[in-house]
């Protein structure tokens, strides 16, 4: 009998899956029968370091929090991807090279995009804050020397 080579590289791969699957399978078989199973009243009510919640417990948070939520996992898969790439820089040569500048190129375009478009202002403006400062000084000081 004849082994390929690829065939014999697997198997260590095809049992530890399947002792993965397995391992979790008996954990979650094993704590559906020793875990605790309890109806009280206060079983499905928030909770939080022993005080009682006043209150509605499902407030609304502003979309800015998503908006920066989904930037941070963009802008982390973007940093695995170009550490993979630095990782296998040997390897994928000139190429790699190329196909990483044009990631990061593309990258930075998008990035002046939101910029310009406002997509990463999530508060008041500063330019804006300094031109009511500014006026309501100027506002004040008219003031003053009208009240001479």
């Amino acid at each position: 009998m004849e082994h390929n080579s690829d065939t014999v590289l697997l198997w260590p791969f095809l049992l530890y899956a399947i002792a993965v699957v397995l391992l979790v399978a008996g954990m979650l078989f094993i704590s559906y029968f020793l875990g605790e199973k309890h109806k009280e009243r206060a079983t499905n009510k928030s909770y939080e370091s022993g005080i009682a919640a006043t209150g509605n417990t499902q407030m609304r948070f502003p979309v800015h929090f998503y908006i920066v939520a989904m930037f941070f996992v963009i802008f982390d898969l973007e940093a695995a991807v170009i550490i993979s790439w630095a990782i296998s820089i040997r390897e994928t040569g000139w190429t790699g090279y190329l196909a990483v500048l044009i990631f990061t190129v593309i990258l930075l375009v998008v990035l002046v995009y939101e910029l310009k478009i406002g997509a990463l202002d999530f508060g008041p403006s500063g330019k804006k804050i300094l031109k009511a400062y500014h006026k309501k000084i100027n506002k004040d000081n008219s003031n003053e020397v009208v009240d001479k």
